[in-house]
């Protein structure tokens, strides 16, 4: 990994010249310098002073003569899905490298390395060779903000054919896994930035002490980056003439805490040379679809993170949000001390929502063949509304600003968790079959359906183009009803679509409150025959989906079966939860369906084959 090709020499030059130009650029010594005619390879003890080498010598610097040419060593056989990108611009933020590399292939993995240069360097995994050599050709001098990307690939020992794997020595690690990057937070710095889990900190800040975070010549911010590790981005040109801006740091859950109090105690430090006699609140920035789940039952949670750090915690209203905005403030009162153990906790808190949704929409995933999650916009505890003709500042965006949306193109389902919804969020799947036509029964507060049908009926009829289905909302039973039943009818894209919305609506319309999450009943129709099929034998089957899907399934005993020989199952439960129950109901109701038509293509066939 750390072995260097330096080319163009002249045929007078020496090892000795060699090391003294190396001594000369304040590189280190050179384990091994294996000297060839015109051409040299020369090991380097880490990785960083190797790409110190290529960044100092390359292209700029003459010996006998004759400008070197110096890059990675690497064996053809060893050059296949692993580069390295070097020259990036510091301040890029990872929204950004991530769509430029996505342009290319399927990246597997992103690590940003480690060093002593101004700007920054990452090593990159595609999913085939030929997207590598695709990117190395296109990137390399790929011009942004006046840098120029230098791309080279980097061993893959995965390439190695089985005889030339390194070998691990007893009671050691391998060659490979003690080599590369060095070690470093998960997301940045040195380690794989393992994507599905990387969460950042966001923080806002006062506009004034944006100055001091960032230093003269930046020397503040990197040295924050580098003691903690992590990635600081500052969106200072975000929102101009706003009092405040946002910080998105990307690391470990240690390194953000750590970059968290280093900043802290930089604003602290500023206002007291400053004579500002505010008190500076640390301000954490969270999606609103987790923070239900940071406050928890009648507001636990943050009742137990207050008592135990000493802290006040404040969270900003429901009314604050819009499509393009859809964070809330954190606000916590404290000493820098006890500020900063209620970071940690909140933090726990949010990831852990975090990453529960990542598992449901994976299990969501497979449930819908054809279903393109990443284009939904719908949040498991709700806040999606139906995108308008039109932002606050004229056309809407497709998609959130890069500087406001950290979640973004992270991992293949993120966009579609906590990012705003394109036009279209379903794949056309070009089958002979058009998808089977569901209708289901969702029953929302009757004082939520002004709020549902909107002005002049607007937002139903956006709502059904939207969704692709029919959406109506039955006529009330009584005069004192505390619920009203909305009939949706659609393929299970359209209800997937249709039903999230509602769920949303309801929870942005506050007609559940900010410590609840938003649980609806809906009811199916199933045909009678497979009634038993889904409470099973003794409700086994019954219990393994309340088990699986955390919603309440209920088959009423009793019933009397309707027209069509159906009867009804009522699912309670938050969207995924209910979601996922609807789609392993229907997988049962289509089980019952074939076996039915096999039993009856046997009983038809069969006396054919009598004679």
């Amino acid at each position: 990994m750390n072995k260097l090709y330096v080319g163009n020499l002249s045929p007078s030059v020496t090892v000795e010249d060699l090391k003294e130009l190396f001594g000369e650029r304040k590189l280190p010594v050179a384990d091994q310098v294996l000297l060839k005619s015109g051409y040299a390879f020369v090991d380097f003890p880490d990785q960083n002073s190797a790409i110190k080498a290529i960044e100092t010598l390359s292209g700029k610097v003459e010996l006998h003569g004759k400008v070197l040419e110096v890059d990675y060593s690497v064996p053809k056989k060893l050059r296949s899905r692993k580069i390295q990108i070097r020259n990036i611009p510091p301040h890029l933020q990872w929204e950004v490298l991530d769509g430029l590399l996505a342009q290319y292939g399927t990246v597997e993995n992103v690590e940003q390395v480690n060093t002593d240069t101004e700007t920054a360097v990452v090593n990159v995994t595609y999913a085939t060779k030929e997207e590598a050599k695709e990117a190395i050709e296109k990137l390399t001098g790929h011009q942004l903000d006046d840098y120029s990307f230098k791309v080279s690939y980097i061993v893959d020992m995965d390439a190695a054919p089985p005889d030339q794997a390194p070998r691990t020595r007893r009671g050691g690690r391998s060659s490979r896994d003690q080599g590369g990057c060095q070690a470093g937070p998960s997301g940045d710095f040195g380690a794989p930035r393992t994507r599905q889990h990387d969460f950042p900190l966001r923080m806002l800040v006062p506009t004034q002490f944006v100055g001091a975070i960032i230093g003269k010549e930046g020397l503040t911010i990197k040295n924050v980056t580098k003691q903690t590790q992590s990635k600081v981005d500052i969106h200072r040109k975000e929102n101009a003439g706003a009092a405040e801006k946002p910080i998105t740091i990307h690391s470990t859950p240690d390194g953000c805490s750590s970059a968290c109090r280093m900043i802290l105690d930089i604003m602290q430090k500023e206002a007291s040379e400053t004579k500002t006699t505010e008190d500076i609140p640390l301000k954490i920035l969270a999606h609103n679809s987790l923070v239900g789940r940071l406050i928890g039952k009648e507001g636990r949670n943050l009742k137990k993170i207050e008592e135990e750090t000493g802290t006040k915690i404040g969270i900003s209203s429901l009314q604050e949000l819009t499509l393009y905005n859809p964070e809330r403030t954190i606000m916590v009162k404290g000493s820098l001390e006890a500020s900063c153990k209620a970071e940690v906790e909140i933090m726990k808190k949010l990831r852990e929502a975090y990453e529960n949704d990542i598992a449901a929409v994976n299990q969501q995933s497979n449930l819908i063949p054809g279903l393109n999650l990443n284009a939904l916009g719908i949040f498991s505890s709700g806040l999606p509304v139906l995108p308008p003709a039109a932002g606050p500042r004229g056309a809407a965006p497709p998609m959130a600003p890069a500087g406001y949306n950290p979640f973004f193109s992270h991992s293949s389902h993120l966009s579609g968790l906590y990012g705003v919804p394109p036009a279209s969020a379903i794949t056309h799947q070009h089958s002979q079959q058009a998808p089977e036509q569901e209708v289901v029964y969702l029953f929302i507060p009757t004082q939520a359906v002004g709020a549902l049908i909107g002005k002049k009926g607007q937002h139903i009829k956006q709502l059904a183009h939207f969704a692709g289905a029919s959406i109506k909302i039955a006529p009330a039973e009584g005069p004192d009803v505390s619920e009203r039943m909305v009939v949706i009818t659609g393929t299970p894209e359209s209800q997937f679509k249709a039903q999230g919305r509602i769920f949303g609506k309801l929870k942005e319309e506050n007609f559940f409150s900010a410590k609840e999450e938003v649980k609806l009943e809906t009811h199916i129709k199933v045909p009678s025959t497979a009634a038993g099929r889904v409470i099973g034998k003794g409700g086994k089957t019954v219990n393994e989906l309340q088990n699986l899907t955390s919603a309440e399934v209920i088959v009423p005993r009793d019933q009397t079966p309707d027209e069509n020989d159906e009867v009804f199952v009522k699912i309670s439960g938050h969207f995924f939860a209910s979601q996922t129950a609807q789609r392993k109901i229907r997988e049962i109701i289509q089980q019952v369906k074939q076996q039915e038509q096999k039993h009856q293509q046997g009983g038809a066939v069969s006396p054919h084959h009598s004679k």
